[in-house]
C-alpha cells in the first residue's frame, strides 16, 4: 500500500503529470476566448477540426488578464481575444514573452450613450468612461480625438492616457474602468467607450448604436496568440488555417454585419 505521506507529497507532480499529457495530446487543442464575438467564431470551426480529427476546446472568459496568464503558464494551448498593442503592454507590465501567431478579425471601437442621441449634443462636464489598461485606453482617447471632443499632445500616440491630453473644450470628466464593466454602467454616465465584444455581449449594435466608431482601417486586429513556437504546432497551424478560410470569413461577415470586419 502507498504511505499516505508519499501519495500526498507525490499527488501535485501527478496532477501536473496529467495535465501536460492532456495539453500535449496531438488531438486535443485548448483556446481561451471572450464570449463575444471569439468564441463564437471557434465553434463555427469546430466541425472543420473535428474532421481532421483535432477537438477544439474553448475556454470562455470574461476578462482580458487571465486568457493571458493561464496560456503563459501553460494551463491552455493558445488563445484568441486580443489586439497586438494590448499584448505588447501585457508582456512588458507582467514580464510575460507572448507572442502574436496570426491576425484574424477587427473589432471597431465605438462610443456609446443612452442619454445623448450624437456626439455634438455631449454637454459641458460630460462624464466619459474609458477602458482602464493602457493600449484600449489609448485606443479610446484617439477616437475621441477623431470625433473633434480632445486633442492629444501626440495625436497618434496609441498608449495615451487622459495626461496626454492637450485640449478638453467640453471639460470631459473621465472615468477609467475595467472595460468588461463598461456596458453595465452606460446608465450612469454620459458616453462609454466599449471594445465591440462587450458591446455585442450586451446587445448592442456597433453599426446601429455607436455614435462614434472607428473605421475600417483600425490596425486593432484581433490575433490568435500563444508561447513562443506555438505557432509550429501542427495543432495550432489547423486552427488558424481554419479560422483564415473563406467559409469563417463569410461566417463573419454575415453574421455581424459590419461589426466585426475580416482581417484576411
Amino acid at each position: 500500500m502507498f504511505p499516505r505521506r508519499l501519495l500526498l507529497t507525490a499527488l501535485p507532480a501527478l496532477l501536473l503529470a496529467a495535465c501536460s499529457h492532456k495539453d500535449s495530446d496531438p488531438h486535443h487543442l485548448t483556446v481561451a476566448a471572450t464570449a463575444v464575438p471569439h468564441a463564437e467564431i471557434l465553434e463555427q470551426v469546430k466541425p472543420v477540426l473535428a474532421k481532421q480529427g483535432l477537438t477544439l476546446e474553448v475556454r470562455v472568459f470574461n476578462d482580458y488578464v487571465q486568457p493571458n496568464l493561464q496560456v503563459d503558464q501553460g494551463q491552455i494551448d493558445v488563445n484568441y481575444f486580443q489586439t497586438k498593442p494590448y499584448l505588447e503592454e501585457f508582456n512588458a507590465s507582467r514580464g510575460t514573452k507572448l507572442v502574436p501567431i496570426a491576425g484574424i478579425h477587427v473589432e471597431p471601437l465605438g462610443a456609446y450613450s443612452r442619454r445623448w442621441r450624437s456626439i455634438a449634443a455631449l454637454p459641458q462636464h460630460a462624464t466619459v468612461a474609458i477602458p482602464n489598461e493602457p493600449s484600449n485606453g489609448g485606443r479610446a482617447l484617439l477616437l475621441l480625438q477623431q470625433a473633434g471632443l480632445i486633442r492629444l499632445k501626440n495625436p497618434t500616440d496609441p498608449l495615451a492616457t487622459v495626461r496626454d491630453i492637450a485640449a478638453n473644450p467640453r471639460q470631459l470628466q473621465f472615468r477609467e474602468l475595467e472595460a468588461a464593466t463598461l456596458p453595465r454602467v452606460l446608465d450612469q454616465i454620459d458616453l462609454a467607450l466599449i471594445n465591440t465584444n462587450y458591446a455585442l455581449d450586451a446587445k448592442l449594435n456597433p453599426v446601429r448604436d455607436a455614435l462614434a466608431i472607428e473605421n475600417k482601417d483600425s490596425p486593432y486586429v484581433n490575433f490568435v496568440v500563444g508561447r513562443p513556437g506555438a505557432g509550429d504546432d501542427p495543432r495550432v497551424r489547423a486552427l488558424v488555417a481554419a479560422l483564415r478560410s473563406p467559409a469563417t470569413k463569410a461566417f463573419i461577415v454575415r453574421r455581424y454585419q459590419g461589426a466585426v470586419l475580416p482581417a484576411f
